[in-house]
């Protein structure tokens, strides 16, 4: 354990997770930023047929991810057993439907909640209203108009008094979940060598999964040793969106790790795209896109919030403890992201029009 007493002795317990949710924040939002991580374009890609840069990249967050998150549990220093992901009912409805949901929002609206709020760090000024219209309906589906129907179909289907942990049910020892995440960082370093991803793309990429491994170890470490009851978290934009947009309508509101965490991504990518020379201001290219952009960001925020998490939350974060409705949703992700594609993006349905996997 790292005595962090003399920072919450300082800051106070909620500050010392926001101070946490800047920081691991800040990590991914410069790495995604740098490595353009993005779901929507790997799934996009793999749907194409192509195992390029985008597939390589997402696997390879997703797998440090996974090595981070499960070492720092099997060390003792992070403790996941206490995070909401597991110890909470899961719901299985919840994360098959709103994966489904979520995966065709991101297609639609190019790109998934995290990889919007990176975008509009840059000038994208498309993604900034997106991921504005993501926020309002997460928070409607979490306690406003749409939270009945988002009650109602996540208690189709749960788990029982706790999320069910895949490693644990299949009777696996403590460190196949560190051995899973070796094997998926081998494979996406063989995918990434084929197809020519640089050095410094992987470097970045595997920032995006440390950054959910540093998560869960800070507020795990606050946790231990805050007076006041601090969630064991890490990164997710669903719930975190929301607060923040509550948190600028009513500034009076307490600072977490959920406020830094958005605050934290937006300073990282701002930061990373002004220095790299690519932060520039963006528009819509016309009605039909800006259409297309709001019913995609609409879609997101009720299906993260129906299937526990966003893209990040429930299929990086959540996947990196091994919850089964954490695989489950992402399942869902890629799913209705492949569906979307086929009909939204490759002629097959009134929208028409095949675009670049990357654009």
């Amino acid at each position: 354990m790292f005595d962090l007493t003399w920072l919450l002795d300082k800051t106070g317990d909620a500050n010392a997770a926001a101070l946490a949710g800047l920081l691991a924040g800040g990590v991914f939002g410069v790495a995604a930023q740098r490595s353009r991580f993005c779901l929507r374009a790997a799934v996009v890609s793999f749907a194409r047929g192509r195992l390029d840069e985008r597939v390589a990249v997402w696997l390879l967050c997703f797998a440090t991810a996974l090595v981070w998150t499960q070492a720092f549990d099997l060390a003792g220093l992070a403790t996941l057993a206490q995070s909401r992901t597991v110890a909470a009912t899961g719901s299985l409805s919840g994360a098959a439907l709103g994966g489904l949901i979520f995966g065709a929002g991101m297609v639609l609206a190019r790109g998934c909640s995290g990889r919007l709020l990176v975008l509009a760090a840059g000038g994208n000024l498309r993604a900034l209203l997106a991921g504005l219209v993501f926020a309002v309906t997460a928070q409607a589906s979490m306690d406003g108009l749409l939270a009945p129907l988002r009650r109602q179909l996540a208690e189709l289907w749960t788990t029982g008094p706790e999320n069910l942990v895949l490693t644990t049910a299949l009777g696996l020892p403590d460190w196949a979940g560190l051995a899973v995440g070796l094997l998926a960082a081998a494979t996406a370093l063989a995918v990434a060598r084929r197809a020519g991803v640089s050095g410094r793309t992987l470097w970045f990429g595997s920032g995006v999964g440390f950054a959910v491994g540093l998560g869960w170890l800070m507020t795990s470490q606050i946790a231990a040793q805050a007076f006041e009851p601090v969630a064991v978290e890490s990164l997710t934009f669903s719930g975190p969106s929301a607060d923040m947009l509550m948190f600028a309508l009513t500034p009076a509101g307490a600072l977490d790790f959920d406020i830094g965490l958005i605050a934290g991504v937006f300073i990282g990518a701002a930061a990373a795209a002004r220095l790299s020379g690519e932060w520039r201001l963006e528009g819509f290219e016309g009605a039909a896109s800006m259409r297309r952009y709001l019913v995609g960001a609409a879609l997101m925020g009720f299906g993260a919030m129906l299937a526990g998490g966003c893209a990040i939350g429930a299929g990086v974060t959540g996947g990196s403890t091994f919850a089964a409705t954490a695989w489950l949703a992402l399942c869902g992700f890629w799913a209705g992201g492949a569906l979307t594609d086929l009909l939204a993006d490759r002629g097959w349905g009134p929208a028409g029009g095949a675009r670049p996997a990357g654009a």
